[in-house]
């Protein structure tokens, strides 16, 4: 049985030099979790835990893998000491947690010892960290009142923002958003902040959501149009996508009719290079996940690094030139800004192994 779970890992297709996979079960919680640790060469590896009810384990193991990869580069992007890596949850966020289970987690990310830290994702809500945070000190995105920096949403929703806006100024000269059309794929914590700084801006906002309830919320509050089609059909400036990740791939990438694809959910390529390079034929601009949905990270990293909310924003505020800096990379290099963002990010990731090296 050890022998197959290796030939798993380690020959699976999303597999790259991960450091350590650890998969977590406790029968008498229900809990059945996966934690992939990518790299700990600028620091720990810092990273969410998502909760998802997985059809099975192998597309678990496949999301953590992905997720955890792409947190490494995300931290290196945004300058932070920081590794990567991830964790999931296989279980019905809505139907099945527990304080319990959430408390039986805590107790897998102590036993690595500060490799990883946990903080919040998909199906996590700053209430279940408490029940962490009581077994483990290895966890960020803590209550305010805790002593922590709180949901980190918010501010991956401000750091989509200010991407969208970079993005903007490139593809029309401004970053001026008054009247853009812009649909929002799914309005959870993340999607609906940034409902409610594109509307601040003045953008027609159209919003799109397994759940109806989120949909009604986003329309009462921000008065957002809900979208009922197919999202690649949407006629519209710029597609923001901020649910799960592999919306772009080859049935919906020809059928795309915005500009601009800039949101807050990772890995949206279902294939990185090749997806990259035919939203780039296609004559779209599309915004690495990983470099313009940092501002969770750099918001939970602040507990770490012992920094105010004003150098937050002012660090998430500096993803309007990383993002700049990197489409100059790629029209220069021409490569897609996937690949200029991933060249930014391990440079300084093998700068630093090397330092290491010679220390």
């Amino acid at each position: 049985m050890q022998e197959k779970v290796h030939h798993l890992v380690f020959n699976h297709p999303s597999f790259d030099s991960h450091e350590q996979v650890v998969f977590c079960h406790d029968p008498d919680t229900g809990l059945k979790a996966i934690i992939g640790i990518h790299s700990t060469i600028l620091g720990p590896a810092l990273g969410g835990t998502r909760m998802w009810p997985y059809e099975d384990e192998s597309i678990a193991l496949w999301d953590v893998l992905r997720l955890s990869r792409g947190m490494s580069f995300k931290a290196s992007l945004a300058g932070l000491n920081l590794g990567g890596g991830k964790a999931v949850i296989i279980a019905d966020s809505r139907t099945e947690k527990t304080p319990e289970m959430m408390r039986a987690f805590g107790r897998y990310v102590n036993s690595l010892s500060g490799r990883y830290i946990t903080a919040e994702d998909v199906g996590i809500k700053e209430a279940d960290i408490r029940y962490v945070k009581e077994v483990t000190d290895y966890v960020t995105g803590i209550p305010v009142e805790m002593g922590g920096s709180g949901d980190p949403s918010p501010v991956t929703a401000y750091g989509v923002f200010v991407g969208i806006k970079a993005a903007a100024r490139h593809r029309w000269g401004t970053e001026n958003l008054s009247g853009r059309k812009v649909l929002v794929q799914g309005v959870g914590n993340v999607g609906i902040t940034l409902v409610e700084h594109l509307t601040n801006a003045g953008a027609e906002v159209w919003v799109q959501d397994i759940y109806a309830e989120r949909v009604e919320d986003a329309v009462a509050r921000y008065r957002a149009k809900p979208y009922n089609g197919h999202f690649a059909e949407a006629d519209v400036d710029i597609y923001a996508p901020c649910a799960l990740g592999a919306t772009l791939n080859d049935e919906t990438i020809p059928a795309l009719r915005c500009g601009i694809i800039a949101g807050a959910a990772n890995n949206q390529l279902a294939d990185e290079n090749r997806h990259a390079k035919m939203i780039e034929d296609r004559g779209i601009l599309y915004c690495p996940d990983f470099l313009i949905n940092a501002g969770g990270l750099i918001n939970v990293y602040s507990e770490i690094a012992k920094y105010d909310r004003q150098e937050v924003l002012r660090r998430t505020e500096n993803i309007y030139n990383t993002l700049l800096e990197v489409i100059s990379i790629a029209e220069q290099q021409h490569i897609t800004t996937h690949q200029a963002a991933y060249v930014k990010a391990q440079e300084r990731i093998q700068n630093h192994k090397k330092s290491l090296v010679h220390s």
